[in-house]
């Protein structure tokens, strides 16, 4: 089979890996092209590009599929099907029917909930106790294709999006030689979604600030679905603090303090139910440090507000 492979983040680069150690003919990646990164804001290549590159394979980086002249190229590659990972394009229709077998896609959650661009983070904020990666036949609706396969994974009580986005990167790259083993014996059986659709919405920087009227569950749910990016953060002293791993705690109550303020001198902070511990965080400009570290440089005492 003549592949060509999409995506873009680390997220993709255990998929690409995958088929190449399968022997599958990657003919041609396709990436988003450098952006600034760092304080330098030096161009630095994708994560993908990095690796295609490493092993030897040509690597296209279009601003965008809407060029007749980009999907020329795509049609002249003459592929069997294209593998697609968290690329970050929307592809027309005429990109979609260009490989024979079309385009194939890795999505992190068990559709239709989660469609979009952050499902991963979502499943984490909204408190599901599980998620999944599947494998779909794209059309031209936003991740509305039909399954052709599924694993589903438990979402942890200690995980973070980078935790989560590991381990469904793994899961997701060896699903990889089943589809298109699948596909090559004409095996595939595609199954419509059903249910409710909901949107993974980007994540909008404006959430990343926490909000202490909620209640401990909700909020360590929200705090680890942010880290380590965007990353939740507070004030602490009137400085920002961003929080990247907390623990719930359940209590009786907060003895009638107003949420944000510290219950102990180990950051135990009241919420609007019960109390969270901030375990993880990082103050601005310093690199991310345990509340130990954190407290011995800027003591927290009780009955401290937080913002």
């Amino acid at each position: 089979m003549r592949i060509v492979f999409m995506g873009t983040p680390d997220f993709a680069v255990p998929s690409l890996a995958e088929l190449l150690s399968n022997g599958y003919n990657v003919v041609r990646v396709y990436t988003q092209p450098p952006r600034p990164s760092g304080r330098g804001k030096k161009l630095t290549k994708s994560p993908v590009h990095q690796f295609a590159e490493i092993m030897g394979i040509p690597v296209e980086t279009p601003e965008s599929f809407r060029k007749p002249s980009v999907i020329d190229g795509l049609e002249d590659l003459d592929a069997d099907v294209a593998c697609v990972v968290a690329y970050g394009q929307i592809l027309p229709q005429r990109a979609l029917d260009a490989p024979r077998d079309g385009c194939l896609n890795l999505h992190a959650s068990l559709l239709p909930r989660w469609r979009g661009a952050a499902p991963v983070q979502r499943a984490i904020m909204a408190g599901d106790a599980q998620t999944g990666v599947q494998i779909q036949q794209m059309d031209k609706g936003l991740d509305t294709g039909d399954i052709l396969l599924s694993e589903t994974v438990d979402i942890r009580k200690d995980d973070t999006a980078a935790s989560l986005f590991e381990r469904l990167s793994r899961i997701g790259a060896g699903m990889w030689p089943r589809v298109l083993g699948a596909l090559e014996r004409e095996a595939l059986r595609p199954t419509p979604q059903t249910g409710e659709p909901t949107y993974a919405h980007k994540i909008d920087k404006a959430e990343a600030r926490v909000d202490w009227n909620q209640s401990a569950e909700k909020l360590d749910c929200h705090i680890r679905g942010l880290a380590p990016f965007p990353g939740a953060w507070c004030e602490i002293g009137g400085k920002r603090v961003k929080v990247h791993m907390c623990e719930y705690v359940e209590i009786d109550d907060t003895h009638g303090h107003p949420y944000g303020t510290a219950l102990d001198d180990n950051l135990l902070i009241a919420c609007a139910l019960d109390a969270i511990r901030l375990l993880e965080v990082q103050p601005a400009g310093k690199p991310k440090m345990s509340a130990d570290d954190f407290l011995r440089g800027t003591p927290v005492p009780n009955g401290t507000q937080l913002t």
